[in-house]
């Protein structure tokens, strides 16, 4: 792995940049009836046909911004949750941050519940499952990471069971949408602002920790002899893990790999820099995201795929590769 500068951190973060408008521009522009750059044009200008217009502003873009969204909600709180375990196969899935946050978002769905609330649920249910993970992890010295992250693979598989308990025990007529939902779909995302902005102001928030984290990273013992308040740093960063997942759970269902391979694939490529692989996994997370989703959409359209499984398929076989070249 190499390392980036400091003066040169913006580099790679611009072509990033780049990446993610070229992929916007590309979901936008393709579906069931495709559009050329000159309709785009003319729609941003506010001069398109209601048809072009229509396509733009009410159902590709807002979907394509939501996809973006919960692709860097889920790579930011991955890249923390590594950093902070000190294990590349650590993400919210695996510790049990999405299987708590599902189970909260589908009990409010069960009893009628919708918008913030259903958002609310699955943040209470995330961190409710992050207290669970820590109580059952902490033992006479404390916590360690291979202990915490083998008991979150335990309570992770523990909600798996009781999501499907749920579903079993759902009415039928709500099974099918609560089973795609599950798969990760964002047909329904309409409302890309409220995670978007989440995205952003966590971004800004964390870029000044970035020294801390990156000390951080090399243990807990190291981090505190340097004056690193340890406790509260990595209580909070949990927390805010638990508020990104629950965020992108409630946006878009269960969609997993993103959090797990962008954060490992940026360090193998940009060093472990935090004031840099934070930005750049909210960049390159929202990337994936909508590229997925865009295939997701338009490989069998006019039906849709889940865009979880468009995740799995690219995310697997690339983790595995990603893995072996780190030996």
């Amino acid at each position: 792995m190499r390392k980036v500068a400091q003066g040169s951190l913006s580099a790679p973060l611009g072509v990033l940049v780049l990446a993610a408008l070229i992929a916007l521009l590309f979901a936008v522009s393709i579906g069931s009836a495709s559009l050329s750059v000159a309709q785009l044009w003319a729609v941003a200008q506010g001069q398109g046909e209601l048809l072009a217009s229509t396509l733009v502003w009410e159902l590709r873009l807002p979907r394509a911004l939501s996809a973006f969204a919960v692709g860097g909600l889920l790579a930011v709180a991955g890249a923390l949750m590594q950093v902070l375990l000190r294990n590349p196969l650590a993400d919210p899935y695996v510790l049990g941050l999405s299987g708590g946050a599902s189970i909260g978002a589908l009990a409010a769905m069960l009893v009628g519940l919708g918008g913030f609330l259903v958002s609310g649920a699955a943040f209470i249910g995330a961190l409710f499952s992050t207290l669970l993970v820590f109580g059952l992890a902490h033992g006479r010295g404390g916590w360690s990471p291979a202990r915490l992250l083998l008991t979150g693979v335990v309570v992770a598989s523990g909600w798996g069971a009781v999501i499907t308990l749920m579903l079993a025990m759902s009415p039928a007529e709500r099974l099918p949408g609560m089973l795609y939902w599950l798969m990760g779909d964002l047909s329904y995302a309409r409302t890309p602002w409220p995670p978007l902005l989440l995205l952003l102001t966590v971004c800004l928030l964390l870029v000044p920790l970035g020294r801390s984290l990156n000390v951080l990273a090399r243990g807990a013992p190291q981090a505190a002899a340097l004056g690193v308040n340890v406790r509260p740093l990595e209580w909070g960063i949990y927390v805010l893990a638990s508020l990104l997942t629950a965020a992108a759970v409630t946006t878009a269902g269960s969609i997993g790999f993103v959090g797990l391979v962008v954060p490992h694939m940026l360090r193998l490529l940009l060093g472990n820099d935090q004031r840099l692989i934070l930005p750049a996994c909210a960049l390159a997370g929202g990337t994936l995201l909508v590229l997925a989703d865009t295939l997701a959409r338009t490989m069998i359209a006019p039906e849709q795929l889940p865009v979880g499984v468009i995740t799995a398929l690219l995310g697997v076989p690339t983790f595995l590769f990603l893995l072996h070249r780190s030996r």
